[in-house]
């Protein structure tokens, strides 16, 4: 996390609100062989307590969760290379804005039989947010299919301890000059490919700092 305090003011139901919806992130623990991560989606609960995902038997991680252990979730929004032409202020330097989110806790194996129940609840997450397209659900999978499948994927969750938020979005300049920042980034979006999206998600986010 940053150790700017401008750029930490989010508050702890933002920083969760924030996890729940991008419900995706890099989960690290530490091994005898050094640190592990895993890039994986999740379901944050309603009271940001614990989130529920699953991964592959193969991974690392499950190799050391032989009983709970200490774990860090880290989700991330949309970032960018910030010129300093754009501020309109003279000396300036470049920089990189973005949005992150840390959560920390403990990290344990569930039973498998809570692993259907975590399937259908994260499929109709995410299946919920491309209305008005029809919901997929497990129940569009054969039987002996989904079986295999579960078979190899083993349920996990995360109880969560401490939650951190940088939200970097020139909080530390003049408005007009955060402003004008934001517009340039836009724009330098909407003619680079691969950038317009997330640069207009970041943009819409710097304007909106109080």
């Amino acid at each position: 996390m940053h150790p700017n305090k401008a750029f930490r003011s989010a508050t702890k139901e933002d920083n969760l609100a924030y996890a729940r919806d991008r419900g995706f992130g890099a989960l690290t623990v530490s091994s005898p062989a050094g640190p592990l991560a895993a890039f994986i989606p999740f379901i944050l609960s309603e009271d940001g307590e614990t989130f529920g995902a699953h991964m592959v038997r193969s991974n690392p991680i499950l190799g050391v969760l032989d009983s709970p252990q200490p774990a860090l979730m880290m989700i991330w929004g949309p970032d960018a290379y910030v010129s300093p032409d754009w501020y309109g202020v003279a000396d300036q330097v470049p920089t990189w804005n973005y949005v992150a989110v840390h959560l920390r806790g403990t990290l344990s194996r569930l039973p498998d039989d809570q692993l259907r129940p975590h399937l259908r609840c994260l499929s109709d997450q995410f299946e919920q947010r491309l209305a008005p397209k029809p919901v997929w659900t497990l129940d569009k999978v054969a039987p002996d299919a989904l079986s295999r499948l579960e078979r190899m994927i083993m349920p996990v969750e995360f109880t969560v301890e401490s939650v951190d938020g940088t939200w970097k979005l020139a909080q530390n300049k003049p408005d007009a000059a955060r402003t004008r920042a934001a517009d340039e980034l836009a724009k330098a979006g909407h003619d680079k490919a691969g950038l317009g999206m997330m640069a207009s998600e970041l943009a819409e986010l710097m304007r909106s700092v109080a």
